[in-house]
């Protein structure tokens, strides 16, 4: 096996592990309704021919680093959001009060059939349901998953000690090295 092979393969291991691990976080965390942030969660890995260099990336739906990082409120609320680079209120243009949350809000509460009941006990709409939900999620905030920086993180630490013996040269790719 090349240097290039053996580098390729310590950064399909890293990758297939975080992307694993994503995808069970969000079905272990009830978030995997539709299933399409599940089915986007992609890692695609290269290394050089010379072996000098590598690149590698993680790809998902946009909004999959709003449920990882979570997003704050326009309140003050219990969700422990502070660190999260993401805010509700301040995007600047947009039209819409609350971003477009209550389509997303709306189809989520179809698909998992979500009605509330009103004061006299009859069931609201989907589309009031969706509302007041959405409401709630704009002021509130979303808390965060992290279910893919965890297990990112967890396999990075591992990761410098493989590369390093993936860098390794071999008696074969010294002699290789050499004849270039």
């Amino acid at each position: 096996m090349t240097r290039e092979q053996r580098i390729e393969a310590v950064l399909d291991r890293f990758g297939k592990y975080v992307v694993q691990q994503a995808r069970a976080n969000l079905t272990r965390k009830n978030k995997n309704v539709s299933k399409d942030l599940y089915n986007s969660i992609k890692w695609e890995s290269d290394a050089s021919q010379t072996g000098a260099s590598f690149s590698a990336s993680l790809s998902m739906l946009p909004y999959g680093d709003f449920q990882d990082k979570g997003v704050r409120g326009t309140d003050a609320s219990p969700i422990n959001t502070s660190n999260s680079p993401f805010r509700f209120g301040k995007s600047k243009g947009s039209g819409k009060k609350q971003g477009g949350l209550s389509d997303s809000i709306n189809k989520w509460v179809k698909a998992r059939r979500i009605q509330f009941r009103d004061k006299k006990g009859k069931f609201m709409s989907y589309d009031s349901t969706a509302f007041l939900i959405s409401r709630s999620i704009y002021r509130k905030g979303i808390p965060a998953s992290f279910f893919y920086s965890r297990p990112f993180g967890l396999a990075f630490q591992k990761l410098p000690a493989e590369l390093v013996e993936a860098f390794r040269l071999t008696p074969d790719d010294f002699k290789e090295f050499l004849r270039k």
